[in-house]
C-alpha cells in the first residue's frame, strides 16, 4: 500500500500526526489516545498497513 494512501485512510478515521520523527512518523488516534508509528517507506507492506489500521481502529 502506498504510504499516501494509508494516511489518507488515516485521516478520514479522525487520526492525525503528531510529529515526524528520522524513520518513522508518529500518528494518534484522538478517540482512543493510541500511539502508532508508519515507516516513512513510499510502499508499505499490506500487513503492516492493515496491522496499523487496526491498532488505530481506522478500518
Amino acid at each position: 500500500m502506498k504510504r499516501k494512501d494509508l494516511e489518507r485512510k488515516l485521516r478520514i478515521a479522525g487520526c492525525y500526526l503528531k510529529r515526524e520523527g528520522r524513520s518513522h512518523s508518529l500518528w494518534i488516534n484522538p478517540k482512543t489516545g493510541v500511539l502508532e508509528t508508519i515507516p516513512r517507506h513510499i510502499e508499505i507492506k499490506e500487513p503492516l498497513a492493515k496491522k496499523i489500521l487496526k491498532n488505530l481502529n481506522a478500518e
